[in-house]
């Protein structure tokens, strides 16, 4: 199948998405990370297609992201931002009537995931998190660089940060240019600066700690979740899937060596058939 894209209106705001697999049975929910000019299909390119042929995928640019529709003024605080992104999945899901889905969180999207599960945890059956923020952790030097990128930005700023999502640069060696000057562009637009700003400001541990799920919440949480590393993860350290493996009851962990923030796409086919053992019950 296909990959394709559309607007559908989620509560106050018009949700741009990308949907492959459309009919299938079973639907996963995929939530991207926090990067500057971040969207869901540069998170999701590879994975989508990849599990079509079994469920309905559906990657939502979150509000302040992307080609969804920004909030004229938007909230100050992480938790205001954190409602605005709890209601788009859940008024997404109900305008696409589907009742119940499968969870993939990257990064911010993990932390966005843990919150969907604390508030309606009957809409979701099995989770993964991917690198996930949600654990109380000091601050990395690159996540505070990367969160106030607007504070000094310029392209080759931006190509530094892209490289230090993967454990080796020769990965991207061939795409660096491309991937660069497409998510610059993207960082750059009026609307997507603006949200980003307003999402990110100074002092950022701050902006982390309030997307901590208490401990208590975790073990709360009876979905089988999968969490993913990548061992060499300088921007979102394993010691947070540590704690979180620690706390969720119904939990494992897969850590990938040589590999930093980018699992799906580093270890893009051992990371879709992870997901599909997963998915399918056979993991």
């Amino acid at each position: 199948m296909t990959v394709s894209n559309a607007e559908i209106q989620t509560g106050s705001s018009r949700t741009f998405y990308n949907r492959s697999g459309a009919g299938q049975a079973e639907t996963i929910l995929f939530l991207h990370g926090s990067g500057p000019g971040v969207t869901a299909w540069s998170n999701w390119q590879l994975a989508l297609p990849f599990f079509d042929d079994k469920f309905d995928c559906l990657a939502p640019d979150l509000v302040g992201f992307g080609a969804t529709e920004h909030p004229a003024d938007p909230p100050t605080t992480m938790r205001g931002w954190m409602r605005l992104w709890v209601d788009q999945c859940l008024a997404l899901l109900d305008a696409l009537d589907i009742g119940q889905a499968h969870l993939v969180g990257n990064s911010m999207g993990g932390a966005i995931a843990l919150h969907l599960l604390m508030e309606a945890p009957q809409r979701f059956n099995r989770v993964v998190l991917m690198g996930s923020i949600g654990a109380p952790h000091t601050i990395t030097p690159e996540i505070d660089r990367l969160w106030g990128f607007y504070e000094d930005p310029s392209i080759q700023a931006f190509g530094n940060v892209i490289r230090w999502f993967v454990y080796d640069d020769a990965f991207l060696a061939d795409r660096i240019e491309s991937i660069t000057k497409a998510r610059f562009e993207a960082a750059m637009d009026p609307d997507v600066r603006r949200s980003f700003m307003a999402m990110f400001p100074a002092p950022r541990q701050k902006v982390l700690d309030d997307l901590v799920v208490p401990a208590l919440a975790l073990r709360r949480l009876a979905q089988p979740i999968l969490l993913v590393h990548g061992r060499d993860d300088r921007i979102v350290p394993l010691e947070t899937s540590l704690h979180l493996l620690q706390h969720l009851p119904n939990v494992q962990l897969h850590v990938f060596g040589q590999c930093s923030h980018w699992t799906q796409i580093e270890f893009a086919s051992s990371f879709n058939q992870l997901l599909a053992q997963f998915f399918t019950g056979q993991l």
